[in-house]
């Protein structure tokens, strides 16, 4: 076998004009990822600085260590927001935070009841994991007591798909009453790198976070962590966080892109472009070869139209809607999936999953005001748990 191409990294700007330097990078990146071995500091930085021009290379590059993982597989994770709003922490990019005037809704926790027929409906729809999300900065004994019930009647409908729990920072022994309830993971993102962390949130450390991740992963449950792009961060940021990620064992790596809610220090923040999310999953793919990378929040309003190459790129996606805002109909998630030739895991025949209809699909935007409106923004979730309107699933 001929060996690899000589890497110049440093003639990888971003107004580089020779093509053989990114084919050589996205050669070295991919016989790495094949080997699940992560790219230097400087190989995952070269990517994100690669150009236009090189878009379609590196997406084949990331695709090709995406299939010998996955193949055409694709994983749907449905998210059930059990508990929304009034949450005493500071983040900024978050509609639930302390301050915020964002108008999402606002509910104490669901029933176990409605919680388990929520799941249903994403169940319905495809999902094999259900993820169990409760605003707030930890649970306390009694909301762990309320989520073990959840998992118990999630798996004793549905013993093969599996339950996520995001509750937020777990303290001695509750990581594993979940795990023995029958929990499957636990989701709790770094978002962001440490060195950058204080920027976006005064009320916890970044350390917390890592020690939350090392306790889910201590009990058995997979760990689950992921970034939120967009925040104004450096390439270096995205670049140490994805490191991180690596370093924690995370298994299961959501990437969310900033959904600048009006109300939140962030409205106004579209720093990504459709291109820039794509060099970004590139990135993580290559960093995180075995991962089960999550396309997550805000993937319909920065990547838009290119959408179907970022499903090249990752392995798994949210139906439907999210926490506070709304996604894409689930029917439309579905058909872009079998356009693509994807395999829905789980799914029967010839693995394309069918959403349950709904005719209450219609997104609503909502201003800062609260009144609907048609310009482009955010979409505020006004379906699903917490309401009387049916499920996007």
């Amino acid at each position: 076998m001929n060996p690899l191409p000589a890497l110049h990294t440093d003639r990888l700007a971003p107004d580089h004009d020779d093509p053989h330097d990114a084919r050589a990078l996205f050669d070295v990146l991919v016989a790495q990822g094949l080997r699940d071995e992560s790219p230097t500091r400087a190989q995952a930085l070269a990517v994100l600085r690669t150009t236009d021009d090189d878009l379609l290379d590196l997406v084949a590059a990331a695709g090709r260590v995406r299939r010998h993982r996955f193949g055409r597989r694709v994983r749907l994770n449905y998210l059930v927001n059990l508990k929304s709003g009034l949450c005493p922490e500071d983040c900024t990019y978050c509609s639930q935070r302390l301050g915020s005037t964002a108008q999402v809704l606002k509910y104490s926790w669901l029933s176990t009841e409605d919680a388990v027929a929520a799941a249903r409906a994403g169940i319905a729809g495809g999902a094999r994991r259900v993820c169990l999300v409760a605003s707030g900065r930890g649970p306390s004994e009694r909301d762990v007591t309320r989520v073990t019930a959840m998992v118990d009647g999630i798996k004793s409908e549905h013993p093969d798909v599996e339950v996520c729990a995001c509750l937020g920072l777990l303290r001695d022994g509750q990581a594993e009453r979940l795990a023995a309830a029958g929990a499957d993971a636990y989701n709790h993102n770094l978002n962001t790198s440490e060195a950058t962390y204080a920027d976006i949130c005064t009320t916890h450390e970044y350390a917390d976070r890592v020690e939350t991740v090392e306790r889910a992963r201590g009990a058995g449950l997979s760990p689950c962590s992921g970034l939120i792009a967009g925040m104004g961060e450096s390439d270096e940021d995205l670049v140490d966080v994805a490191l991180a990620l690596r370093a924690l064992g995370a298994d299961s790596v959501p990437v969310n892109f900033l959904v600048p809610f009006e109300g939140t220090p962030l409205a106004g923040t579209w720093d990504l472009t459709p291109q820039r999310c794509l060099r970004i999953l590139a990135m993580l793919r290559f960093v995180c070869p075995a991962a089960e990378l999550r396309l997550a929040a805000g993937r319909e309003v920065h990547l838009r139209s290119l959408q179907p190459l970022a499903l090249e790129i990752v392995s798994s996606i949210f139906l439907g809607d999210y926490l506070t805002s709304e996604g894409q109909a689930a029917q439309a998630d579905l058909d872009l999936l079998a356009d693509g030739r994807f395999v829905v895991e789980g799914a029967d025949g010839d693995g394309r999953a069918t959403a349950v209809p709904d005719e209450h699909d219609t997104a609503i935007v909502v201003s800062g005001a609260g009144a609907p409106s048609s310009e482009t923004g955010v979409t505020v979730r006004r379906r699903g748990p917490g309401t009387s309107v049916a499920a996007n699933a």
